[in-house]
C-alpha cells in the first residue's frame, strides 16, 4: 500500500512539474494529449529522416552522416521550439531548401556543399538577428488578417497537396498537368481508407482520432505485407564527415548574395505561413488584440534551429506544416515538441522502427488537416473583393506552385496593387508596401 501511494505522489509530482512549466492545463489540454500530439506529429514528419539524406547525398555528402545530422538537427529544434517557446511546432530540415541546396546550389550553380551549407549558416545567423530585432515579428505582425487567415488555408491546401501526391491519389499528367491516380494500387487505396478513418473518428470525438488512424492503416500494411518489420535496432553512422564542416569563408563571396537571401526569404515566409497556421489551430491567437501568443519566442527558436542545423550538417531546419496533424489530435504545449525531439533521438538507433510508418498512413492524415485548415477561409471578408481576391491567389497558389513562399508573394502584392488603386491606402502597413516591393522584384529579376 506504501508503495502504491509512492508512486502515486511520484506521478503527481511530476505532472505538477510539467503543469508548472508548460502550463498545459491553462491552454486546455493534457499530458495524454500532448504526448499523443507529440507522436502523431513526429509520424506525419518522420519521412524527412530518409528523405533528406538521399537529397543532400546528390550533393556529394556522406548519406550516413547526412541521416544522423538530421536527426541531431530536428531534435535541437523541437527541444528549442518546446522549452523555449513552449508551442507544439515540430522542426526538421525543410523540404524544398534541401533540394535547392543540392541540385540549384551545388549541381547547377557548381559550389561545393562546405559552401553551400557555409549559406546556410550565414542565412540562419542574419535570421537569428531578424527574430532577435524583433523585425519578424514586426513583419508578420502588420500582415492584414484576411492574409493570415488565407496562410492558414494555403498551408492546408498545400499539406493536402502533398498527402494526395504522395499517396499517389492525384498523379501529374503531361496535358492536364494533374488527374486522378490509380485507386486499384494499395498505396492510393490505403491513404483514403486512412482518412476516412481519421475523418470518422473526429467526427465522433474519438480521442487520438488521428494517431488510431495512421496505426490503423500501418498494422492493415503488415497484413497485406506491404509493411515489412526489420527489427528495432541499429547502429548510428558517424556525424564526422558533416559536423562543422561548412566553409563559411567561402560563402562570404558576393555570388553568393543571392543564395544566402533565398535560404534566408523562402525559410522565413515558409515559416511565417506555418506558424500562422498551426498557431490558429492551437488556438494561440489572442482574441481580443488578434495578436499570436509568444511569437516572438517560437521565431526566436526556430531562427537558432536552422544556425544548429548548419553545424552539424543540415539545410536550414525550419517549423512543418506536419505540426497541425499533432495539434489536431491534441497537442496545445511545448511538451509535445519534446516528444517530437525524444523520438528524433531515438530514431538513431531505432530507424528501421521509425522507418516502418509507410508514407501512404501518414498521407491520409495531411489530407484529413487540409480540410480542417481550410475552415479559417470563413473568417474572409469576401464581401470585400480586396480583401477577398488576394487572399484567395494567396491560399490557391500555394499548393499550384507548390511553394508557401510564392503563394505569400502573389498575396502581398495582389493585396498592396488592389488597395492602393482603389484608394484604400490607410489599409496598406509600411511593411507591406516594403515586402510587396522585394517580391515584385525577385519575381522580375531573379524568377
Amino acid at each position: 500500500m506504501n508503495e502504491s501511494k509512492a508512486e502515486v505522489l511520484n506521478e503527481s509530482a511530476g505532472k505538477g512539474v510539467l503543469e508548472c512549466f508548460f502550463k498545459i492545463k491553462q491552454h486546455g489540454s493534457s499530458v495524454k494529449n500532448e504526448l499523443i500530439g507529440g507522436v502523431t506529429t513526429f509520424a506525419t514528419m518522420a519521412y524527412i529522416i530518409f528523405v533528406n539524406p538521399s537529397i543532400m547525398a546528390a550533393s556529394g555528402m556522406d548519406q550516413g552522416a547526412v541521416f544522423v545530422a538530421t536527426c541531431i538537427g530536428a531534435a535541437i529544434g523541437c527541444l528549442l521550439m518546446g522549452l523555449f517557446a513552449n508551442w507544439p511546432v515540430g522542426l526538421a530540415p525543410g523540404m524544398g531548401l534541401n533540394a535547392f541546396f543540392s541540385f540549384t546550389v551545388v549541381s547547377e550553380m557548381g559550389y561545393s556543399w562546405e559552401v553551400a551549407l557555409g549559406a546556410v549558416f550565414i542565412s540562419g545567423i542574419l535570421f537569428v538577428g531578424m527574430s532577435f530585432y524583433k523585425i519578424r515579428q514586426w513583419i508578420i505582425e502588420s500582415i492584414p488578417e484576411s492574409l493570415r487567415y488565407s496562410m492558414t488555408a494555403g498551408v492546408g491546401l498545400f499539406l493536402g497537396l502533398i498527402g494526395l501526391k504522395t499517396a499517389g491519389i492525384v498523379v501529374e499528367n503531361p496535358a492536364t498537368l494533374v488527374s486522378l491516380g490509380d485507386f486499384t494500387k494499395p498505396d492510393a487505396l490505403l491513404a483514403a481508407i486512412a482518412f476516412l478513418i481519421i475523418a470518422v473518428l473526429s467526427e465522433r470525438r474519438v480521442f487520438g482520432a488521428v494517431l488510431i488512424g495512421i496505426l490503423s492503416v500501418t498494422i492493415v500494411g503488415m497484413m497485406l505485407g506491404l509493411v515489412q518489420y526489420n527489427g528495432f535496432f541499429s547502429a548510428p553512422p558517424s556525424i564526422a564527415p558533416t559536423f562543422m564542416a561548412m566553409d563559411i569563408a567561402g560563402a562570404l563571396n558576393i555570388s553568393m548574395v543571392s543564395v544566402i537571401l533565398a535560404f534566408l526569404f523562402v525559410n522565413m515566409f515558409d515559416t511565417a505561413g506555418t506558424l500562422m497556421g498551426v498557431a490558429e489551430r492551437a488556438h494561440l491567437i489572442n482574441k481580443e488584440t488578434g495578436k499570436i501568443e509568444g511569437l516572438s519566442k517560437a521565431l526566436k527558436a526556430d531562427s537558432i534551429s536552422s544556425v544548429a542545423g548548419a553545424c552539424v550538417g543540415c539545410p536550414p531546419v525550419t517549423s512543418y506544416v506536419e505540426s497541425a496533424a499533432g495539434v489536431a489530435a491534441g497537442a496545445r504545449t511545448g511538451l509535445s515538441a519534446i516528444v517530437v525531439a525524444a523520438l528524433f533521438l531515438a530514431a538513431i538507433f531505432l530507424s528501421p522502427l521509425a522507418g516502418m510508418i509507410p508514407s501512404y498512413a501518414t498521407a491520409g492524415a495531411l489530407i484529413y488537416v487540409a480540410f480542417v485548415m481550410m475552415s479559417s477561409m470563413q473568417h474572409v471578408d469576401w464581401k470585400d473583393f480586396t480583401n477577398g481576391a488576394p487572399a484567395a491567389i494567396t491560399a490557391l497558389m500555394m499548393p499550384l506552385t507548390f511553394s508557401i513562399a510564392n503563394g505569400i508573394a502573389l498575396g502581398f502584392i495582389t493585396y498592396t496593387v488592389l488597395k492602393v488603386a482603389t484608394g484604400k491606402t490607410k489599409d496598406v502597413s509600411i511593411s507591406m508596401y516594403l515586402l510587396s516591393a522585394i517580391f515584385v522584384a525577385k519575381l522580375v529579376f531573379i524568377g
